[in-house]
């Protein structure tokens, strides 16, 4: 009999944080003593544990348009997520369902940063909007508790001083910061001391003093109370734009972020740099925003990367969290199933221990276009790109070969058994032995998906135009026809069961297909699926096979019963994203990626 089951991931390995060039990115912090952290990637608010970033994360998808920003309570009790259509939602952090206690739309656009009181009763947003780009309200009523006005340009950053008297000071890409009074909040003066956007602007703890960081590469110190200038970091305090600023716990330090690829440490009462974090030399190096939580320095760069520094030894970054924050495109295992393979949308290929979930990424030089599909035969990794390459790279010492290979045509999809690689490619099959082309074949038709048997002798491959999986012997030095299968739709993916018994076929018009080998006889034709299915892969053992969809499941197909009665749809995989590929570690046990560049494991 059939099932369908909201089952919750074994483990998760969270994206990175969507980055810009040139934009600031906030981090949250939690209350002292939880170290968690907070970010945001597409529809996503990101909980991660500053001890453990690989195992312990959360993944709370509540918005409906991109989230943007997410800040934990001074209580510990509620994170309130921002969206970019001015959406707040707060929930709560108790309970595992993250239940939803406030809805309020305070702006009409992007929301860029969210602050709390010190009391956890009053909240202030900024962002874009029309006319107003600010707002601050009660958190249980959402009723105004005053005015955010004074500037003419978007919000970066708006920050409440977390004690009595109440001060609340924003920031602005019109150059100028805005010091109110309240509550009410009431406008009280313009600081007009930078001259391009200022990005960041941040109290500390105790509220003494202020502190803000613009692209003018200078950071000026206020203080808490009055909004007067007291001084400010260096002359100036980076080579390139201030993206983040994040005061230590006692308030007697803070840290800073720059384009100029470097993060400091800044005594605030000398308003002397103490240490300089020297983060690379690329432009993906620049570092966009930063975090001081307890013990913990985090900073972000503009590749997503998440770098723990050491303040005691800044010439050496203590862990960087890589992993991918694009569309994860495709997926595979190395043989012995210890080692995630994934491509991203960015030509970025990455790799994940599946067994402690730490990172990396592949060394050298990749591909520039998105990674379309790859495979792991023996100790080689097989990866096509839509930049029409097909690159050979080790999967034991993750290095890109010296140079990828120019195919005829695009790519669409490869399979590589024993050795033996068959890249589908417009109008054409290319046929590989090692890295070396055996010979390229011209069909009538478009590839869009191919499969090798386990002994790399028969190659399906499945056309878009002619609706038809065309079976080739392959050998002679040609692909010999023996055999074609007339579909309704086209086919997205197929694959041969590891014991040669069986094809299994997912496709665009929501069909899941299982045919007998050697008659090619069909078992299954199912459209369980409610949308386009994107993959299919067989268990190890040839027991089972999986597909995934656009609607947002995957189902289990059992081959020693009847597999449509039998199956099992696991329901709710990846919200709101599209779960692009999937693969099975052991008969027991499948990994699934998508949309939302998180990769999470199942137990089915």
């Amino acid at each position: 009999m059939s099932s369908v089951k909201n089952y919750v991931a074994d483990k998760i390995f969270a994206s990175l944080p969507r980055t810009q060039r040139g934009t600031p990115i906030v981090i949250g912090g939690c209350p002292a003593g939880k170290h968690k952290f907070l970010y945001t990637n597409g529809n996503n608010v990101i909980m991660r544990d500053l001890a453990n970033p690989y195992m312990d994360a959360e993944i709370i998808t509540k918005h409906s348009t991109p989230a943007t920003v997410a800040q934990w309570s001074p209580s510990g009790y509620y994170i309130a997520s921002g969206d970019s259509a001015g959406k707040v939602l707060i929930w709560d952090t108790v309970n595992k369902e993250h239940l939803t206690k406030y809805e309020y739309q305070p702006i009409s656009g992007k929301i860029k940063d969210i602050s709390w009181d010190g009391e956890s009763k009053r909240m202030a947003v900024g962002g874009e909007g029309k006319g107003m780009y600010g707002h601050v309200f009660l958190v249980e009523s959402g009723t105004s508790v005053g005015e955010v006005i004074g500037h003419s340009k978007s919000i970066n950053n708006i920050c409440i001083r977390s004690q009595r008297p109440y001060r609340m000071v924003s920031c602005s890409e019109d150059f100028n910061l805005v010091f109110f009074e309240g509550p009410p909040f009431k406008f009280k003066k313009t600081l007009s001391d930078h001259t391009a956007f200022v990005n960041a602007v941040r109290y500390a703890p105790q509220g003494e003093v202020f502190i803000s960081g613009g692209s003018d590469k200078q950071a000026f110190v206020y203080d808490g109370k009055t909004g007067d200038k007291l001084g400010q970091l260096g002359e100036p305090a980076h080579k390139g734009g201030i993206y983040g600023l994040s005061f230590s716990g006692d308030g007697k330090k803070i840290l800073s972020c720059s384009g100029d690829k470097t993060c400091k440490v800044w005594d605030v009462e000398t308003m002397s740099c103490v240490s300089t974090f020297n983060m690379g030399t690329q432009v993906n190096d620049m570092q966009v925003g930063c975090l001081w939580q307890d013990e913990y320095l985090i900073s972000v760069s503009l590749s997503g990367h998440i770098n723990y520094l050491d303040i005691n030894n800044p010439d050496k970054i203590i862990r960087v969290v890589k992993g991918t924050n694009k569309p994860v495109t495709s997926m595979c295992l190395s043989e012995d199933k210890s080692t995630l393979f994934t491509g991203s949308s960015d030509g970025h290929i990455n790799y994940l221990q599946t067994d402690n979930f730490e990172d990396g990424e592949m060394e050298g030089k990749g591909h520039s276009n998105q990674v379309t599909d790859c495979r792991v035969s023996g100790d080689t990794l097989v990866t096509v790109g839509m930049d029409d390459c097909i690159m050979f790279s080790s999967a034991q010492t993750k290095q890109y070969q010296s140079e990828s290979t120019k195919l005829e045509s695009q790519p669409q999809a490869v399979s590589s058994k024993s050795g033996v690689t068959v890249a589908a490619c417009l109008g054409q099959v290319a046929v590989f032995d090692g890295s070396q082309k055996r010979f390229v074949q011209n069909v009538p038709y478009e590839p869009k998906s191919v499969g090798l048997n386990s002994t790399a002798t028969v190659v399906a491959v499945a056309g878009t135009k002619d609706k038809t999986i065309h079976i080739y012997d392959l050998g002679g030095g040609v692909l010999t026809e023996t055999n074609k299968i007339s579909i309704t739709g086209d086919i997205t993916d197929l694959e041969f069961s590891p014991d040669g018994r069986y094809l299994a076929t997912s496709g665009s018009d929501r069909y899941v297909r299982l045919y007998e080998l050697p008659e090619y006889k069909q078992l299954v034709e199912s459209t369980r699926h409610t949308a386009r299915v994107n993959c299919v892969t067989w268990s190890p053992d040839s027991v089972r096979f999986a597909t995934c969809s656009l609607d947002n499941s995957f189902i289990v197909w059992d081959t020693t019963k009847n597999a449509f009665d039998n199956s099992t749809q696991y329901i709710g995989v990846h919200p709101m994203s599209n779960i692009t590929r999937l693969v099975w570690k052991n008969p027991t046990t499948i990994f699934t990626t998508g949309s939302d560049s998180c990769i999470k494991q199942w137990t089915v």
